[in-house]
């Protein structure tokens, strides 16, 4: 068995100097930083456009400073905190343990100098130490309120209206439209607000931490868009009789772009899945990391504006930190999701707090009321970018509707039951929330009548409850409603585009994008399933026979041998019903093989994902799949000896995740065993961990040449310096990337399948996703003598000025 080697927690020591870290690590610097006092000084429009393109579109963190000015005292303070909550009772994280421990707050909050104290030069990597934390506690109402009164409103948590609060920066345009009942037409600045107020995920939270406590490297959940304010902090004066340490969180953060990189420096060099958020990278491990890392020490009124997918960390330090932090979720992290966040998190069983379909469907049901009472004001240039939200989130919802999309023999209507939407419905096995269809199992009912329901996503996957198949379809709005929506708002966006926007093709038909689509969708996939897979009686399970695939077994000496003994005596046919896989040789039945088209080999799911990097998707949905041996790739032990072929190396490192404790008890795996590692069937093509770090810098600097996305900004911008404001929010910024091929060779106009295509860096010239506007000089992407002028200046050239 190969082991599998991960790096141990290492805790950075308290006399650590991140100044001096900076100056003598080249991939080290600190993140761009501006004071708020700028904030106030230009329009908001300029304000939401630098925050958009530096954090979104470049992805990279931002610190906004000084906010402790504006904040009162006598609120944001430990002992207003201990005198208003100190009876109540958290359950604080005892991250030596890994255990809760319920806390009244003012316990813990009198005892935070003692845990402070037994953390020194001395003692600080002692494994014993108790480090009590205190997080993802509710924010009092009180910092709520005084907060969004505070901070601009873009910036804040459940935004609906961008112009409230007293200290949001004024839009350049006073005569901003409105609806006859007097509401401002604008864009929200988190489309959370959208929905229901009972559907909405409270992430508005609070951390308060002593010397030594630490969030290990993560994501934001969802590619939100992550804001963390420093409200109070220990300053080093007595309190109590007592002397304190000067409270700092020390960040460490990455670039979006880098966000694969990351993810296999984690896996191969430190042995742990980014994903699972379990492990706190030491000091020495930034040092050694092959990509630029971003160091911030945030301070009281320091906030931090963190890019979607880009990998962080915090460490605390001193007496005491006290910190607000929330989500925002905006169109650009919406698709950041689809096409690759929720995939990430499905494999690992997240849960999908933030309801990511539903905020589309309801976001584009409000923007829509919004732009029909305001289409006297059409040509205001905050309707104009309404419009634009409004077209994205529009073709995300297209994409919605087209997986759900039955074959030409869909059930019929009381083959389908009905359960009205109320976002409270999760999938049994991976926890996303389901918006719509989804399968639920007649059989499987537990305790209290709980139903076994399971998304299409991990159906397709093989993922499912013991009865296999027989499952039963559910839906929560009517079909008809669903199609309707889509007709209505096809049409809104076909009245606009027209004139100057003839060059975007108007919206198709739902019937002509499916048409259009080249693969078959989600629920046609599902359909087929069901009919290949067979039902299986749980009660009466059969004999498990299935022998295990070289792919799929835990390496070493003695598998080994069985492996190649069974291969000598593998010339016989398969058993009726089965085929043999071409990569393993091992029999399976058909269901669980991919057959090829030309050549008729099959190969087993296992092999797919783990000597290709192939989901079972990816062959299900071709209606004509070709097998990687007819493609030249194949890297079985045959295909290799053969000079025609080009094997492929695997990619993907898999550390064997067991789903299963986190899924339903009722659940298996039938297709793939993600409780085993890869990591042996790796080692066989002889990529070690260095290699592939290489391999996959060569692939990303190929992809995201930074030269060349400058000269597309700049000529773009060569091509929009004489247009109007209209012609510049319909440019670069404002226009969907371009149309990626499908399977069958047809351009499909929705763009979210779910291959990387946000990253800003990969999309096609003429796609560039940077506001064009903000390109003065060609000086901006490097602001570090960033001053008053920016703002003023990219006022200016969007036409606000």
């Amino acid at each position: 068995m190969i082991p599998r080697a991960r790096v141990a927690f290492e805790p950075f020591p308290p006399h650590v100097d991140m100044q001096k870290e900076v100056e003598t690590i080249p991939r080290f610097e600190f993140a761009q930083s501006i004071p708020c006092d700028y904030i106030n000084q230009f329009p908001r429009e300029a304000l939401n456009l630098y925050i958009r393109a530096w954090v979104v579109q470049l992805g990279r963190p931002l610190v906004i400073t000084g906010f402790d000015k504006l904040l009162d005292k006598k609120v944001f303070s430990e002992k207003w905190l201990m005198q208003t909550y100190g009876n109540q009772t958290y359950d604080a994280r005892d991250l030596g343990k890994g255990v809760n421990l319920p806390l009244s707050l003012g316990h813990y909050l009198r005892n935070m100098n003692k845990l402070t104290d037994r953390i020194n030069d001395k003692t600080f990597n002692r494994s014993n130490i108790q480090r009590l934390y205190l997080k993802d506690i509710d924010c009092p109402k009180e910092w709520h309120q005084s907060l969004e009164q505070l901070l601009p409103s873009t910036l804040f948590y459940l935004n609906q209206d961008p112009l409230t609060g007293q200290n949001s920066p004024a839009s350049s345009t006073p005569d901003m439209p409105k609806t006859p009942d007097g509401q401002t037409v604008a864009r929200a600045g988190d489309l959370m607000s959208s929905l229901p107020e009972a559907m909405r995920a409270q992430n508005l939270m609070c951390y308060i931490g002593h010397e030594g406590t630490y969030t290990p490297a993560h994501q934001e959940m969802c590619a939100s868009l992550g804001q963390n304010l420093m409200v109070e902090a220990s300053d080093g004066s007595v309190e109590n009789g007592q002397p304190t340490r000067p409270g700092s969180s020390i960040w460490l953060m990455t670039e979006t772009k880098d966000r694969r990189i990351v993810s296999e420096y984690w896996l191969s060099m430190l042995g742990h899945d980014l994903d699972l958020e379990n492990h706190f990278a030491s000091l020495q491990a930034w040092r050694n990391a092959p990509f630029k890392t971003y160091v911030v020490e945030q301070k009281p009124g320091d906030l931090i504006l963190v890019p979607p997918l880009a990998a962080h960390q915090v460490w605390n330090r001193g007496t005491r930190t006290m910190k607000v932090a929330w989500n925002r979720t905006t169109v650009d992290t919406l698709e950041a999701a689809f096409d690759e966040a929720l995939s990430h998190a499905r494999m690992i069983c997240r849960d999908e707090q933030y309801k990511n379909k539903a905020i589309v469907y309801f976001t584009l049901e409000r923007y829509s009321e919004l732009l029909c009472k305001a289409s006297a004001n059409s040509s205001h240039p905050e309707m104009q970018m309404l419009r634009e939200d409004f077209r994205r989130l529009f073709y995300l919802y297209s994409d919605i509707l087209l997986s759900e999309c039955f074959s030409k023999n869909a059930p019929k209507a009381k083959e389908i039951d009905f359960e009205k939407f109320e976002s409270n419905i999760t999938c049994s096995y991976c926890r996303c929330n389901i918006f719509n269809r989804f399968l639920t199992c007649p059989w499987c009912v537990g305790e209290g009548n709980e139903t076994y329901d399971i998304c299409m996503d991990c159906y397709v996957l093989g993922r499912s409850c013991q009865c296999v198949s027989k499952l039963k379809w559910v839906e929560q709005f009517p079909w008809e409603q669903l199609t309707g929506r889509y007709e209505t708002w096809r049409r809104q966006i076909a009245e606009w585009t027209s004139g100057s926007n003839a060059k975007q093709r108007k919206p198709p038909t739902l019937l002509v994008a499916r048409s259009e689509l080249g693969r078959k969708s989600l629920a046609e996939i599902c359909q087929e399933q069901l009919r290949a897979r067979p039902w299986v009686d749980y009660k009466n399970p059969p004999a498990v026979t299935r022998v295990a695939t070289p792919s799929d077994e835990e390496e070493g000496e003695n598998n080994e041998a069985r492996a190649r003994k069974k291969r000598k005596s593998n010339g016989n046919k398969p058993a009726p019903g089965k085929a043999r896989c071409h990569m393993c040789r091992s029999q399976e039945e058909v269901w669980k093989l991919a057959s090829c088209e030309k050549c008729k080999l099959h190969y087993c799911y296992s092999s797919l994902f783990r000597s290709f990097d192939m989901l079972p998707l990816d062959a299900m949905q071709r209606p004509h799949w070709l097998c990687p041996r007819c493609r030249g790739i194949c890297n079985c032990a045959a295909c290799r000896h053969d000079e025609t072929m080009a094997p492929y190396k695997p990619f993907n490192i898999l550390m064997g995740h067991d789903t299963q404790k986190i899924a339903d008890p009722r659940s298996i795996e039938s297709l793939v065993n993600m409780r085993l590692s890869n990591l042996g069937l790796l080692k066989t093509f002889g990529d070690d961990n260095a290699e592939r770090l290489e391999r996959l810098q060569r692939d990303e600097t190929q992809r995201s040449d930074a030269s060349l996305v400058e000269q597309d900004i700049c000529s773009d911008l060569e091509a929009l310096q004489t247009g109007s404001v209209h012609d510049i929010h319909d440019a670069g910024d404002m226009q969907l990337p371009a149309q990626r091929e499908q399977g069958n060779g047809t351009e499909h106009h929705p763009p979210h399948t779910g291959d990387g295509a946000f990253d800003a860096q990969s999309r096609p010239p003429g796609a560039i996703p940077i506001d064009p506007a903000l390109e003065l000089d060609g000086s901006w992407m490097d602001l570090s003598g960033f001053g008053e002028d920016f703002f003023e200046q990219a006022a200016n050239a969007i036409g606000f000025g």
